[in-house]
């Protein structure tokens, strides 16, 4: 499973839905080393282990009628924003039902944090 899987589910999203996830995406992929994207059971995961699901940093999923962005440690993530809602174990996500509450910055500062944990 590789990063053309994550396109490839993308590319299967409605339009709003799947420009959403592009767009989140990117922002992920600007965060991550490269090639750390993979699809993990059903839906694109970014991890820093050496296989999908080690070490696993954050996930986007598609329901549909929004997109969530979750962090596995989000709980753990300095969040001023208030926008993360906490989840099961340590994970906290924030749900995307439109590209504008897309915030690159803010979730590249979720996605710094996320990776410290992980790499500390």
């Amino acid at each position: 499973m590789t990063s053309s899987d994550i396109t490839a589910y993308l590319n299967g999203l409605d339009g709003p839905l799947r420009d959403i996830g592009e767009r989140t995406r990117h922002v992920i992929d600007s965060a991550l080393p490269d090639d750390s994207g993979a699809l993990w059971h059903g839906h694109p995961t970014w991890s820093l282990g050496d296989k999908p699901g080690r070490a696993p940093v954050c996930l986007l999923k598609a329901s549909t009628s929004y997109v969530t962005f979750g962090l596995w440690r989000g709980q753990d993530v300095a969040d001023p924003s208030g926008r993360l809602v906490a989840g099961a174990r340590r994970m906290a996500s924030v749900k995307l039902g439109r590209a504008d509450e897309i915030d690159p910055a803010l979730f590249s500062a979720w996605l710094r944090h996320a990776i410290a944990l992980e790499t500390t």
